[in-house]
């Protein structure tokens, strides 16, 4: 009768306007951008960064040299200001190798974070901050060994020049770039460990992630330092507001930075808490900790 095939078309409305709007609540919920946890629960072996092999991935641009460094034990000094006051700069300066990000400097933060840098690892959008200040960067840790990485496309057309130049205005400095089938492998990377296509998720991959895999290469044992675990900025109350940079004290919130770029589907953007729960499933297996804060 039409009274019930009436009320059945109703029915079927209402229904489809409730699946419309789950449809876009679901779009709006920024939480859902990685649905992180869904994507782990399929079997997968595990990488072995260790075969990755350095010498093919990084291409010298001072001198001819390959990449053959290896450290036993390594810190990664990061730039967070959960580093400020925490005096861990004699003990960063006595490990036997330290790495560093982008330009986060030493002087007036050497208490801290230390001044020892074996490696240095530059991002294309900090390369002229770091070139720029040689005095800080390249004549204060003369040791110091760079690993830029950037677009291949970008590098090739003319940050690879400036780097040249600056390499032959000081002899004794080493330099190396990601090389084009290096940086495929940390998209494939991103891909098989979250399930997520670098560029149709619209992401940028952090100098974290770069810093972390490269660490794992050339380290046998990795501590972190000022790296805040993947649930830290979900917590309630919610942590005190710090810098982004230690470096940087009028600078942006760290938690609303993390948040910002997690959430965000407009432009491209890091994903920085889906890297750190991709660090988190590596630490035992390639020998990772993490300090100020703990992650356990």
């Amino acid at each position: 009768s039409p009274r019930p095939q009436s009320q059945r078309a109703a029915a079927l409305g209402v229904l489809f306007a409730l699946i419309m709007l789950l449809i876009i609540y679901s779009s709006g919920n920024g939480s859902e951008v990685f649905p992180y946890s869904r994507l782990r629960g399929r079997a997968r072996r595990p990488p072995d960064l260790k075969k990755w092999g350095v010498k093919s991935g990084y291409l010298p641009v001072c001198g001819n040299k390959t990449l053959t460094a290896r450290c036993h034990q390594c810190v990664i000094v990061t730039s967070s200001s959960h580093l400020l006051g925490t005096q861990l700069g004699t003990a960063i300066d006595g490990a036997e190798c330290t790495i560093r990000m982008n330009d986060a400097p030493t002087t007036g933060y050497s208490a801290d974070v230390g001044n020892k840098t074996s490696f240095r690892v530059v991002a294309h959008s900090s390369l002229y901050r770091v070139l720029k200040r040689p005095q800080e960067f390249v004549n204060k840790t003369p040791e110091t060994i760079f690993i830029f990485w950037g677009p291949p496309t970008k590098m090739q057309k003319s940050l690879l020049k400036i780097i040249q130049r600056v390499c032959a205005s000081f002899p004794n400095m080493t330099a190396y770039v990601v090389s084009p089938g290096r940086m495929k492998q940390f998209d494939e990377l991103f891909r098989g460990e979250t399930g997520k296509d670098r560029e149709k998720s619209r992401s940028w991959l952090s100098t974290g992630w770069f810093t972390m895999v490269i660490a794992v290469e050339l380290c046998d044992a990795i501590h972190v330092y000022g790296m805040v675990p993947p649930s830290y900025c979900g917590r309630h109350p919610p942590p005190r507001r710090l810098p982004y940079h230690y470096y940087e004290p009028k600078g942006p919130d760290e938690c609303t930075t993390y948040i910002h770029n997690e959430r965000s589907r407009r432009g491209n953007h890091h994903r920085f808490i889906t890297e750190k729960r991709v660090f988190a499933s590596w630490a035992s297996l390639y020998n990772i900790t993490f300090s100020h804060p703990s992650w356990t």
